[in-house]
């Protein structure tokens, strides 16, 4: 009896120990999962409890702040694209309406750009794409151009492809044949056009027609050879009639004086048509100068 009694109160104790050590271990999993849980960050009850509210309004803030700043770099930006095209279309209309030929040149002589009065007095519907002997087709530098260094002789196309580079402007007149035939007087500037670091990127060319004003320098040219003739004859017929006048004084010969009168007389006529003529523009000098190609 006393075997079995012994034997049965281990198995009871085990019993009675056993919810114990389960309790004793499932404390120790939630204290050991907590920790883990703490240490790692995901129990943030704890955390917003001791800080309630700040860290997300702070966010909040940043996020309006950083919208804020995004907003006033859209409309800068809108801003300036405005200003840009405005100035765009301001130099495309001075472009465009300069009353000077402008022409752009590359590197390689070839046309770029030009503007619709370069088109105009070049006589060409368009130059795009064609090269500097191709546009001017021979045309030479007046004497102006030896200023720079250059053959008095030397071809438009050649002074363009030394200013693509030699940075030092260049000023010249030539005659110019439009591909209708008609005949100009131009005034070309040429300068080296360079990048912001100095580099060369090609070649302007600025046209002016001097045409009218060759015309004029021309007819004052004319004008004062026709006047220098005119002081001459005037000067031969008054020493002519001088001469008569002399011969009349001494002369006793009625006939004689007579034949002299008439002499003085058809003298002053002839100069008196000279000189209205020379006035009127119908005279024979008058006519020469139309020979000589100025206007009557």
């Amino acid at each position: 009896m006393s075997s079995l009694n012994g034997s049965g109160i281990i198995p009871t104790m085990l019993m009675l120990l056993l919810p114990a050590i389960a309790m004793i271990v499932a404390v120790w999993l939630v204290r050991a999962v907590r920790q883990k849980l703490t240490s790692e960050g995901t129990l943030p009850e704890a955390s917003l409890g001791s800080t309630p509210g700040v860290p997300i309004e702070m966010y909040h803030t940043v996020i309006q702040e950083l919208k804020q700043q995004k907003h006033e770099l859209s409309v800068l930006t809108q801003t300036e694209q405005r200003r840009a095209r405005v100035v765009e279309s301001l130099n495309q209309a001075v472009f465009a309406n300069l009353l000077s030929g402008v022409v752009v040149f590359d590197m390689h002589g070839v046309v770029k750009i030009a503007n619709p009065a370069a088109r105009e007095l070049l006589g060409y519907a368009s130059i795009s794409a064609l090269s500097a002997e191709e546009v001017f087709r021979g045309a030479e530098v007046d004497s102006d151009a030896a200023a720079s260094g250059s053959n008095d002789h030397a071809l438009i196309a050649e002074m363009i492809r030394i200013t693509l580079q030699d940075k030092a402007p260049r000023r010249m007149e030539t005659e110019y044949r439009t591909p209708g035939g008609q005949v100009r007087h131009f005034g070309i500037t040429l300068s080296q056009i360079c990048g912001s670091d100095g580099s060369p990127l090609g070649a302007s060319c600025l046209i002016d027609d001097l045409s009218a004003f060759e015309d004029i320098r021309r007819q004052q040219q004319l004008h004062g050879q026709i006047s220098a003739e005119l002081a001459l004859d005037l000067r031969t017929s008054l020493a002519t009639i001088a001469g008569y006048a002399q011969q009349l004084a001494s002369n006793r010969d009625p006939d004689l004086s007579q034949q002299i009168a008439e002499d003085i007389s058809m003298e002053a006529a002839r100069l008196d048509r000279h000189i209205g003529g020379f006035l009127t523009g119908h005279g024979p000098l008058a006519t020469n100068s139309a020979f000589a190609g100025g206007k009557p």
